[in-house]
């Protein structure tokens, strides 16, 4: 393995470590599980010498450190029913849109070359819904 790939593997092991620490601050039983899983998987790995697979697994860490600091959010609970989460600056945000049960949710419209009586289950799934906003109506 070349050095600048060596130096590469390193930083993605020395990266993910630090977004451990960080994502999951105060939380020891969730450091020390992701210390192990991050050592066992760079561990199992230690004699690869293909390049490229070599590329891939960094590029898969990278997307792993990516995922961790932007979609894991820690909670705490504080008393009944009630919790403290930890969001960082880095963690996705979505618009939050009340639920509206009375919503009327319209039929996909039918490709041209689909003359078949639903796709991939999206058929039947639609007459449940239907069903069920027949239902609520009655």
């Amino acid at each position: 393995m070349s050095q600048p790939l060596k130096r590469q593997v390193l930083s993605a092991f020395k990266k993910l470590h630090r977004t451990r620490q960080y994502v999951f601050h105060g939380d020891d039983r969730a450091l020390v599980a992701g210390r192990n899983k991050i050592n066992e998987s760079f561990q199992q790995n230690r004699n690869e010498t293909s390049e490229e697979e070599i590329k891939k697994m960094i590029k898969l860490a990278e997307e792993v450190d990516y995922e961790l600091r932007t979609n894991v959010i820690q909670a705490k609970q504080k008393e009944d029913n009630v919790f403290e989460l930890r969001i960082t600056p880095e963690t996705t945000r979505l618009d939050n849109v009340p639920f509206n049960p009375d919503v009327v949710i319209e039929a996909p419209r039918r490709r041209r070359s689909d003359k078949s009586t639903g796709c991939c289950g999206g058929g039947a799934a639609m007459a449940a819904l239907q069903a069920e906003i027949d239902a609520r109506n009655k």
